[in-house]
Parts: structure tokens; sequence; C-alpha cells
């Protein structure tokens, strides 16, 4: 799920449009559009803080076909088509009808994409690290 909510919308869409085959579906919750309050530590690991507000789009749906599987989305921003696109995802990521289908086209090629936009990332903040040292002074 971290993978489809964190993929960049227009691919997460485009990869489920492409998928063929995909399964009938109910609403349990049809898109809607939210805040969750968010937290922080400082230093990474020091205490908690509140950090602030950040806008969610979630929505819940149901296989017609597939008894007791449901798909839940939350992702961040006000993106409806992406929370329909990967709640449909996770709740055919729990059918074994679809799931092999879902991870080879959707899920591994997302985490791939991300895995280079993360390296890209650590390469190009390498490219500006500065190491400082100290020079000993010789006091006479």
């Amino acid at each position: 799920m971290g993978v489809l909510a964190r993929a960049p919308a227009d691919r997460l869409t485009a990869l489920m449009a492409a998928l063929g085959g995909k399964p009938a579906t109910d609403w349990l919750r049809r898109p809607e559009i939210g805040a969750v309050m968010t937290r922080g530590r400082a230093g990474g690991t020091g205490d908690a803080f509140t950090l602030g507000e950040m806008t969610v789009t979630r929505c819940a749906l149901r296989l017609k076909d597939h008894v007791g599987i449901v798909g839940h989305a939350y992702v961040q921003g006000r993106d409806v088509a992406k929370a329909e696109a990967a709640a449909l995802a996770d709740a055919m990521l729990q059918c074994e009808a679809y799931a092999g289908s879902v991870r080879a086209a959707v899920v591994e090629p997302l985490r791939a994409e991300e895995a280079a936009r993360r390296l890209r990332a650590r390469r190009k903040a390498g490219a500006t690290k500065v190491d400082f040292f100290t020079m000993v002074r010789a006091e006479g």
C-alpha cells in the first residue's frame, strides 16, 4: 500500500487503466477528502510534536464477485482518481485471481520507479556534500 500511496497519481492511474479484466466493485465509502493531523519527532527520534494537518483522500470498495475482499486507500492530497485506483489495486492484491497480474503490472514497476527516484535524490544530495575538517594550529 505504501508503494501505491507514494506513486505519482498519473502513473498509478495509467497502470491500473492498462490492466485488463478488472472486477466489478461496490462502494463501501466513496472517495472523500479530509484532513489528518500529522506528528513528527524532534531530530527524528526525540519528543513527539504536532506538525500540522495534511489533506488526504480516502475510499473503500468491495469486489462484487469475491466475498469478503475489501480494498482501502488513503492518499495524500485531493486526488479522487488516485484513491480509487489504489483501493482497487488493494482489493485485487487480496484476491488470488488478480494478485499476480497486479503485482507484475502495477506494484513492481512502481516499486522500481520509486527506488530509481530515491537513488537520484541520494546522488543529487551526495554531490553537494561538504566534508569539514579541522586543522591543528601550532601554538608556540
